[in-house]
């Protein structure tokens, strides 16, 4: 029971995560970040937020820098949003998952691509 109410925190604390970056933030080093997952313990006390980044490397490192300068705002946000007692604190990471499918994806194509050279 108690692992179903640590998945429900931690998807209402993406939703209201993903809405409070889309809408509030302002910070010019906060580029396009989407959140894709938040991990919670199971104490509630601490919550993973899993963040990807449209751009460089440099960009990547901007924007989390960014997203920890304004963790103080979001902790108060997401506060007043999602009814619990103690708000987690919050560590972003950066969550390469995206890139590294699209690479896989490459390579699957050039094999694709090299084996009807040969069959050709």
């Amino acid at each position: 029971m108690a692992r179903i109410r640590v998945s429900r925190v931690g998807e209402q604390i993406k939703k209201e995560l993903g809405h409070i970056l889309q809408t509030e933030i302002k910070d010019p080093r906060i580029g396009f970040v989407t959140v894709t997952a938040v991990e919670m313990s199971g104490d509630l006390q601490i919550a993973k937020v899993y963040v990807s980044v449209f751009g460089s490397a440099e960009e990547k490192k901007q924007s989390l820098a960014g997203l920890e300068k304004a963790k103080g705002y979001i902790r108060t946000e997401i506060g007043r949003r999602v009814q619990i007692r103690h708000v987690p604190e919050l560590h972003f990471i950066i969550d390469d998952s995206l890139e590294h499918s699209e690479h896989i994806n490459r390579l699957l194509e050039e094999v694709k691509s090299t084996e009807i050279d040969r069959d050709a």
